[in-house]
């Protein structure tokens, strides 16, 4: 084998030693929540059984899936809410309360259709669609913040 060729295969060699390395010592983790919209501009809202609050639909993004991927298939499990056209990336915020490696992915969906109204199982308490004036006692301060910032009225953040 030429010179030149063993110095690229060694170099590849050692960078994907030192990229699973990384993954084991530093895992980046990622998860997504949606904005959703009706057409009366109301927000869609979740209550978990396992966190206090109320909270935007979605959940992690799991190894090989992507975050639209996840973003789909949480909000049909939380909402029984299917998309009929492509959610809007709204941002990606750091959010160090998971974790000092985590990230959130939002989404913005107003094309959509509710295939049944969600109800209670051991995961989720409780949901509905609020007007952005009027959310219900106890929604978080992230939600709260994604809202506002949605809709205009509230300084963009870059963490959680």
């Amino acid at each position: 084998m030429p010179l030149q060729k063993l110095k690229r295969v060694i170099r590849f060699g050692l960078q994907r030693v030192q990229h699973v390395g990384n993954r084991l010592a530093r895992p980046l983790t990622m998860g997504v929540r949606a904005l959703v919209f009706d057409a009366d501009n109301r927000v869609f809202l979740v209550r978990h059984s396992y966190m206090a609050g109320w909270h935007l639909p979605g959940g992690g993004v799991e190894p090989g899936e992507s975050a639209r991927e996840a973003l789909v298939h949480e909000l049909e499990e939380e909402g029984n809410i299917v998309l009929d056209g492509e959610p809007r990336l709204f941002g990606v915020y750091f959010n160090n309360y998971a974790s000092e490696r985590d990230h959130v992915v939002v989404y913005i969906v107003r094309a959509f259709h509710q295939t049944a109204p969600r109800g209670a199982n051991w995961e989720i308490v409780e949901t509905g669609f609020f007007p952005a004036d009027a959310l219900p006692e106890g929604a978080a301060r992230a939600t709260r913040e994604r809202i506002a910032e949605a809709l205009g009225g509230g300084k963009t953040a870059d963490r959680w």
